[in-house]
């Protein structure tokens, strides 16, 4: 396991596309930007469709799992049969969700619409995470963080426009947003034909991937404790997404746009998070970016609680950037653990993390009913603790050299 042929090793000299980087990553941000826009403005929906913190925790399962069951099945069938020109096609789910949604009048119509951006979302994310690795160079984490930054800054910015449009003109204003989904199609259509062309057949393509895989114990092994981690991060991450507001506006009486600017800053700290995990990842070593996060992080959600208002937003600010850095790290570490399978693992931790930030949304809206939403925000303080199974990771970084350090 220990040595590699220099052909894998010279491979990542190729250059890094990063036109081709960009664009996806502005097309994520678009198409994560209208699904933001949904979880924003929930306190509108709780209110005028008189939805219990249960039904609200529904809408977040619903949208998420619906992309979680799709996305590992997209990615496998992609690995045998990439198909960039698909990326168009799920915009256009979101696109349709996204018009529902604004004239959604029923709890049952938000579901629906819910579940179309959810199929968006799992048509998107595992053939785009392809392209960007196709287009990476060989610079797979730092491909990974500029496509996944794009995401989470169009999640950052939905609050900012809820609260700049779609709250003063209501549930309605949304179907405006659609634009941006139109526009993301076109970029989309652009950026399928740029990886049409470089997957046609008799093209030579760089073997990145060309290394040795682990044994299969070793492999079901590290994905179990990846899984926990993955599980660790999204679960209190939808304490934070979902529940954030309702959490400022009970324990501080804030106001729904200056508790809607207390998100921004934690997602803006998560895209910043993003954009550095991978680069550095790609440096000192997958292993050790993600075990610094996830346990890391642990004294800041444990203050958090009982944080004042002053604390608050820095607080969250820290966690956010903290927390979010393992992702990219995740993704990659991943793809070298089992070789050849981008799509598949792309569309499984995608998958997992829309699939675990929905259970977690229902789970503590229903315990939110029960103990109240800073009681949730008090045990879930602990979730991070997890991060110690991070010592069981296996160190890939001599089996598999990453491109950086290569």
């Amino acid at each position: 396991m220990s040595s590699t042929s220099p052909a894998p090793l010279a491979a990542p000299r190729a250059d890094t596309r990063y036109p081709v980087l960009g664009a996806i990553s502005f097309s994520h941000m678009l198409n994560d930007m209208m699904q933001s826009l949904m979880l924003a403005i929930y306190p509108l929906f709780k209110s005028n469709l008189h939805l219990s913190f249960v039904q609200i925790g529904f809408i977040t399962l619903t949208y998420q799992v619906t992309a979680s069951i799709l996305q590992p099945l997209v990615g496998l069938y992609t690995d045998r049969k990439p198909r960039p020109y698909s990326l168009s096609v799920g915009m256009g789910f979101t696109f349709t969700g996204l018009l529902l949604l604004s004239r959604a009048d029923s709890f049952a119509h938000v579901l629906i619409a819910a579940a179309c951006v959810g199929m968006g979302s799992s048509i998107f994310h595992p053939e785009s995470s392809r392209v960007a690795r196709l287009a990476s160079g060989g610079r797979h984490g730092l491909a990974q963080s500029i496509f996944q930054v794009g995401g989470n800054a169009g999640t950052a910015l939905g609050p900012l426009l809820a609260a700049a449009f779609i709250v003063p003109h209501g549930q309605s204003s949304l179907a405006w947003f659609s634009i941006a989904a139109l526009l993301a199609m076109a970029v989309l259509g652009m950026v399928g034909r740029w990886a049409a062309h470089q997957q046609r057949p008799g093209r030579r393509r760089a073997s990145h991937d060309a290394v040795v895989a682990p044994p299969p114990g070793l492999v079901r092994r590290t994905l179990a404790v990846l899984l926990a981690l993955v599980f660790s991060k999204f679960f209190y991450l939808a304490s934070i997404n979902t529940y954030l507001i309702f959490y400022l506006e009970t324990r501080f009486g804030l106001g729904l746009r200056d508790a809607q600017l207390h998100l921004f800053v934690f997602l803006a700290s998560v895209a910043a998070g993003t954009l550095l995990g991978g680069p550095i990842g790609d440096r000192i070593g997958r292993k050790r970016v993600i075990w610094a996060s996830i346990l890391g992080v642990a004294p800041f959600t444990l203050a958090l609680p009982y944080a004042p208002l002053a604390l608050s937003a820095p607080l969250t600010a820290v966690i956010g950037f903290v927390l979010a850095s393992a992702f990219p790290s995740i993704i990659v570490y991943a793809q070298e653990l089992m070789p050849g399978k981008v799509g598949a693992v792309a569309g499984l931790f995608f998958g997992l993390a829309f699939g675990l930030g929905g259970i977690g949304a229902a789970a503590l809206g229903q315990l939110a009913d029960v103990i109240g939403i800073v009681g949730v925000y008090k045990v879930c303080a602990f979730l991070p603790l997890i991060g110690m199974l991070a010592a069981f990771l296996p160190d890939l970084h001599d089996a598999h050299l990453s491109p950086a350090k290569a």
